[in-house]
């Protein structure tokens, strides 16, 4: 339907967050990393992905969450930008949802932070809400840390 969209959806820290399906290339279970010296504390390091060297963001640093616990692993999920592929860890994955565009809402502006830069609004569910996360303005301004 034209009047849906389409998110690959994901929980961190408890919170449920979507990013466009159509910029998600794949997800895979955690890999090991290579750490980065001097890289900024959401640089969780590097993975090898087939041959390709792609760069692993923890989105709870992004996002100014606390840090997940040691014996958790987290997921990547790994989304395609015009400057190659980057993953981005998240604590665990949901599935790919159609809403309704007419549930989306802009996010309020008494919203402090960071949050309120990366996410662009929320969809109003059921049962919950569906943090959408803004990938452009997460993966531009993550360098900048």
């Amino acid at each position: 339907m034209a009047d849906e969209r389409q998110y690959c959806t994901f929980f961190l820290d408890g919170y449920y967050f979507g990013i466009d399906v159509l910029k998600v290339q794949e997800i895979i279970r955690y890999q090991e990393m290579t750490r980065v010296p001097l890289a900024p504390p959401v640089v969780h390091g590097l993975i090898n992905l087939r041959g390709q060297i792609v760069t692993a963001l923890d989105l709870r640093r992004r996002l100014e969450m606390p840090d997940r616990a040691a014996t958790e692993l987290p997921v990547n999920v790994v989304v395609h930008t015009d400057d190659g592929a980057v993953s981005l860890l998240v604590d665990e994955i949901g599935d790919v949802l159609s809403v309704p565009e007419k549930a989306f809402e802009r996010t309020p502006e008494t919203l402090q932070g960071i949050a309120q830069e990366l996410i662009r609004g929320a969809y109003k569910l059921e049962n919950r809400l569906l943090l959408l996360l803004d990938i452009g303005k997460t993966l531009a301004t993550s360098a900048e840390d």
